[in-house]
Order: C-alpha cells, then sequence, then structure tokens
C-alpha cells in the first residue's frame, strides 16, 4: 500500500512543515480546521469513503465541482479507503505509525467499532494529538443523534434570535460548521504547543452544539437576567441607533453608534441638530434604547433627505461607522476583498483568501485533489 502524496508539495519555510495530519473527514467542520493546517504547510492526508466525501455533490458552481470542497480540501492529499475491511484498516494503522495528528468527524463511537477505540490510540501513539469532531460530543443523552449545521442553528438557540420580528430564520451560511472547524483548529494547535514542551499528545472533543452553546452567551445572560433578546432584523438588540436606514435614492446604509460621545457628533454632524446630543431623553445608549423607534426615527427622517452619496460625506466626517447593505455582486466586486486562486481537477478556482496575513510571507496554496485510491 502507497500513498504517494506528491499533488501538494509542501514548502519547507512554513511553520508546520513537516507535520503529518490524518484527516478521516467529510461536510464542512473538520475540513475546515484541517485546510488550515495544510495551509500553513502540514501534509495533510484525507481519508474518503469508497464514494468519496459527500460534500463534493453539494453543487457543482465551482468550475463543475462542489463550492464547499473546493473552498476546503485545497493543499490536501485524499485517498478512498474502506475502513470496514481488513485492507483498510491495516492502511490506517500505517498511517497512524507516521501521523502527528488525527482529525476525524465520525459518528461517536465509530472508531472504537473500527477497532480504533481512545484508549488503544493512546496507549500505541502517545504523541499523538486526536481531535474528534461530533454534534454533541462523546457523552451525553444526544450523543448518539446525527447531526448538522441548520440542525445546531435551531437546537442551540441561535435561530430563535436571528431573522426579523416575525418569524426565526437561518444564518446565511453555515457558521455552526465553521465555527466548529475554527475552534477544531485553534485547539490542535494548542495541543502541538503542548506536546512541544511535555512531549505527550492529547485528545480532544470538540462539538458544535458546544461551541455556539459558547458564541451565544450573550443572549443566554440576557435572558437569565429577565431580559429575554428579541429578534429585530438587522437592528442591534442591546444598541440604538444601531441599524438599517434608507435614503432617498433607494440605498441602505447601517449605521453604529457605539458611545454617548458618538451620539453627540451624529447629532451635532450628521443630523445637523447638536441640541438632541444634549436631550436628556436620549443622553445614554439604556435611554436611547428604551425609546428605540423615537430614537431610530430622528436618524431615518434625516437619510431620507439624503442621497447615498451625500449621507456617507457626512457620516465620514462624523467619524461614524457605518457600511453598504451589499449582496453576493457587492462582495465579488469589493475593492477590499482579497482572493486566492487554486488549482483543481477541472481548472483554477478563484476565491476568498484565508484572513490571517502573515507580513513578509507569500503563501501559495495547494491545489483541490481528485478522489484516487492508494496505490497497493
Amino acid at each position: 500500500m502507497k500513498f504517494n502524496a506528491q499533488e501538494n508539495p509542501k514548502e519547507s519555510n512554513l511553520p508546520l512543515a513537516g507535520l503529518k495530519v490524518l484527516a478521516i473527514e467529510q461536510a464542512v467542520a473538520a475540513p475546515f480546521a484541517t485546510s488550515r493546517l495544510a495551509d500553513a504547510g502540514a501534509q495533510v492526508i484525507k481519508i474518503e469513503r469508497p464514494a468519496g466525501d459527500f460534500a463534493r455533490g453539494y453543487d457543482t458552481v465551482a468550475a463543475g465541482q462542489s463550492s464547499y470542497f473546493v473552498w476546503l480540501n485545497r493543499g490536501k492529499d485524499t485517498f478512498t479507503v474502506d475502513l470496514t475491511t481488513p485492507e483498510g484498516k491495516d492502511d490506517l494503522t500505517n498511517l497512524l505509525s507516521e501521523a502527528d495528528v488525527l482529525v476525524q468527524n465520525l459518528k461517536p463511537g465509530s472508531l472504537a467499532r473500527l477497532g480504533f477505540d481512545f484508549e488503544m490510540l493512546k496507549r500505541d501513539y502517545p504523541k499523538l494529538i486526536v481531535c474528534s469532531i461530533s454534534g454533541y460530543g462523546e457523552e451525553g443523552p444526544m450523543a448518539h443523534r446525527k447531526a448538522y449545521d441548520l440542525l445546531i442553528q435551531a437546537e442551540s438557540g441561535l435561530c430563535s434570535i436571528t431573522g426579523g420580528p416575525d418569524q426565526a430564520a437561518r444564518v446565511g451560511t453555515s457558521v455552526v460548521d465553521i465555527a466548529t472547524g475554527a475552534a477544531a483548529h485553534a485547539a490542535i494547535l494548542e495541543a502541538l504547543i503542548g506536546r512541544g514542551i511535555t512531549g505527550k499528545g492529547a485528545q480532544i472533543s470538540v462539538s458544535m452544539f458546544d461551541v455556539m452553546a459558547d458564541w451565544l452567551t450573550v443572549p443566554l445572560l440576557h435572558f437569565e437576567g429577565g431580559k429575554p433578546p428579541k429578534r429585530v432584523g438587522m437592528a442591534h438588540p442591546s444598541i440604538s441607533p444601531y441599524g438599517v436606514f434608507d435614503t432617498k435614492d433607494g440605498q441602505q446604509i447601517l449605521i453604529s453608534i457605539q458611545s454617548d460621545r458618538e451620539w453627540v457628533k451624529l447629532c451635532a454632524e450628521f443630523i445637523g441638530d447638536a441640541s438632541l446630543g444634549k436631550d436628556s431623553r436620549f443622553a445614554t445608549n439604556v435611554d436611547r434604547v428604551g425609546i428605540r423607534e423615537q430614537t431610530d426615527g430622528i436618524v431615518a427622517a434625516r437619510f431620507a433627505t439624503l442621497s447615498k452619496d451625500e449621507a456617507e460625506v457626512l457620516l465620514d466626517n462624523a467619524d461614524v461607522a457605518f457600511a453598504s447593505v451589499n449582496d453576493m455582486g457587492g462582495l465579488s466586486n469589493h475593492p477590499h476583498l482579497r482572493r486566492i486562486t487554486v488549482d483543481s481537477p477541472n481548472g483554477p478556482v478563484s476565491y476568498p483568501a484565508p484572513a490571517a496575513i502573515f507580513v513578509g510571507e507569500q503563501r501559495n496554496y495547494g491545489s483541490v485533489p481528485a478522489l484516487k485510491k492508494p496505490e497497493r
């Protein structure tokens, strides 16, 4: 059995060059974490079921390929292995003997049923860092459940605070998966630092539910403090004015007033009525939220007298934070959008660059792998 990993040769000057990562993964959360490890120079060997990662079939918009797969699997080497067969288990054993990190998002208990339980991994590979990603963790009353992004958005209560007053809504991207992948990535790097100090591996469990519950701490504390959050569309539940306003030419601008000092400046330099900044009814953010309809009405009335260009000039001069309410067309042509281009089996694909910039470094990103079998 040979896993010829020549498709994505790694640059020796990258921080994780020489690190070997075994990824038994599919969908979004785990591939997000391992794609970042691959970007940093790790050799990531992705094990796919014989039919392939089902994310390969999500859509065909990226040069005839899945946007999810193209985004999250650049720089990896991938092979199909049937882990339920003796040959597949031998393959996994051989790969584990050389791996520094194992990332897996199989259903809880699946590795143990294959003969690779956590105690065995800890005993036989004491320096191995194992990161398991699941919907609800390895234990607990819901650990057995399948879980996907929108299911956790609903179960965690995220949907209840998303959308307008009349109906809960899904966050418009796979926020649970992405957040979970980012949490796993950070935990793996933490474990690698720890191994550098102690020489010992680690076993990490990251659940999608736990990640989202952590992210929902503020609305949860509001609920437990007797002030359950309400859905307010594109307004902010705790700050006013912080929302979308229409200009006279039919454009939308979102502004954010974060302090009482900024409110005073907005009144004087944008609204054109300095006395409002001294009006006791609007003196503090708590006051303004308490009469949000009146506060926002004053701001909306001023926006209605201005074109988008005129409003932006005044907001800029007043040093008020604001944004255009863009769609994907606006992002596609945005002057601040940084892009990378990666090779794929169907040709090059361009999409947004990873957020972290390492000053003085020019990073290259590996190609998207085709599905293939190991050589025997």
